[in-house]
């Protein structure tokens, strides 16, 4: 047990409570205004230390002894049951049992399977890397608010907004193997925008000696039934592959890339405007792919796994 963070005595205070009252002759009344407490707690903890000696100075848990409108164990046990193996909802539960939704869901949360995804045992991560560069990327899109001034990230007020200032879309590429990466920001994540990312991209690592092979992305409009896409991937003999549906974890290389770009670009720092933001993207992806040290790679930049590059 922690003691309050307003409680008054801590267990040495309560110690010299004790210990002045017992061996320094002082009244309990002296004690106390010592103490800062009343004269009826500094008796309080004279009589457990009497009673059970410096063990009895310690912090005691609040929770009563017995719990008479408790629900009975069997009804919890019921509960759980019902929500383990049938997957029922609370409120079809509480009706089955004859239960007041309120103590159903209690229950629940103190069982900790108030959420559906609490009943399945966590799926063990499935990490797998690409032999070669080029063999596969990842590509995803981030949409990030345009500003002409700081905002309530930065400032803490909301009153000021940048309203009608529009957005902006950062598309991003992450080979499997070496995770270099390509950004460009563009004004749309349409079909045509993604399209021409792609093409930008095949040409970025074309130039250090990478012919990419397989793309993969999520499930949006733009590359599932994009003609421009498709054509795109035809092309360049590239062979595009989707995750699953509501599965965002089946592209992580991508999505880790991004949670590292906003927190070391585009939140690092107080933007005057998105167009100042935008100007430090270039140097931060050359500081990321030359110099930063990558914790899969050993502690080396991606650069380092580009034969051609290194």
């Amino acid at each position: 047990m922690r003691s309050h963070r307003n409680a008054m005595l801590s267990f040495q205070a309560r110690k010299l409570l004790v210990e002045r009252v017992r061996e320094d002759g002082w009244t309990v009344a002296e004690a106390a205004e010592a103490a800062g407490c009343s004269e009826r707690t500094a008796y309080k903890w004279l009589a457990r230390f009497a009673a059970e000696g410096e063990g009895g100075l310690e912090d005691r848990s609040s929770v009563p002894k017995t719990s008479p409108t408790r629900l009975a164990q069997g009804l919890v046990d019921a509960i759980e049951q019902l929500r383990r193996q049938n997957r029922w909802s609370g409120p079809r539960i509480a009706e089955q049992l004859a239960l007041c939704l309120s103590t159903v869901t209690l229950v629940l949360a103190r069982l900790g399977l108030n959420q559906v995804a609490k009943l399945d045992p966590p799926e063990p991560p499935n990490r797998y890397e690409r032999r070669h560069p080029g063999e596969l990327v990842h590509i995803d899109t981030k949409k990030l608010g345009r500003f002409d001034r700081p905002g309530h990230r930065v400032t803490g007020d909301r009153r000021g907004r940048n309203r009608r200032a529009g957005w902006e879309h950062v598309h991003v590429c992450v080979d499997d193997h070496s995770r270099l990466a390509y950004i460009e920001v563009r004004d749309s994540d349409d079909a045509t925008d993604c399209a021409a990312f792609l093409e930008a991209a095949i040409g970025f690592y074309r130039d250090r000696g990478v012919r990419v092979r397989r793309v993969m992305t999520d499930n949006a409009l733009a590359y599932r039934r994009s003609k421009a896409w498709r054509r795109m991937c035809r092309r360049h003999r590239i062979k595009h592959i989707r995750t699953k549906p509501y599965r965002p974890r089946t592209n992580g290389k991508a999505e880790r890339f991004i949670r590292i770009m906003l927190s070391e670009w585009a939140y690092a720092r107080p933007y005057p405007s998105s167009t100042q933001r935008r100007a430090a993207l270039a140097p931060w992806i050359d500081f990321y792919n030359h110099r930063r040290p990558h914790g899969s790679l050993g502690r080396q930049p991606p650069i380092s796994r580009i034969p051609t590059a290194a």
